[in-house]
């Protein structure tokens, strides 16, 4: 049990400000990067809505984010592809991969966990919810 709660206290204490969001809906990414910059105006944010395009250009270094928020259900290359993918690449794989998806199946969580999610956050209904979840990882 202690593990486990270090584990959250670890990751609550971690700051990204440069942040990857790879989501295919535009006005998703829209309502992210929104609500990053009032949660923080030092934020920086990409946005791919290719998760394939997204995992060459971290693989060839061309991307180098702190974190990285990933939506599951893309097509070309699915979240859980992407996933699998990042975390089984030398020079990525320690990258924060934390799934942003309106999911909240507990055998999905369960599946994202297992290949290497740092965190799953189901995408809220409100704008006032997600500033709230985003301001503890850019503050």
């Amino acid at each position: 049990m202690v593990a486990g709660f270090l584990k959250i206290v670890i990751f609550t204490a971690m700051v990204y400000k440069n942040i990857l969001l790879i989501d295919d809906d535009a006005e998703d990414q829209e309502i992210f990067h929104t609500a990053a910059r009032q949660a923080s105006d030092e934020v920086v944010v990409q946005s791919f809505s290719n998760a394939k395009e997204a995992f060459a250009k971290l693989n060839n270094g061309e991307l180098n984010p702190d974190v990285i928020f990933l939506d599951l259900n893309m097509p070309i290359m699915s979240g859980q592809e992407f996933l699998f993918a990042i975390k089984r690449t030398e020079r990525i794989k320690e990258i924060p991969v934390i799934i942003f998806s309106t999911s909240s199946n507990e055998s999905t969580i369960r599946h994202t966990k297992e290949l290497g999610a740092a965190h799953y956050i189901t995408k809220p209904n409100n704008f006032t919810a997600l500033v709230d979840i985003l301001k503890p990882l850019i503050n």
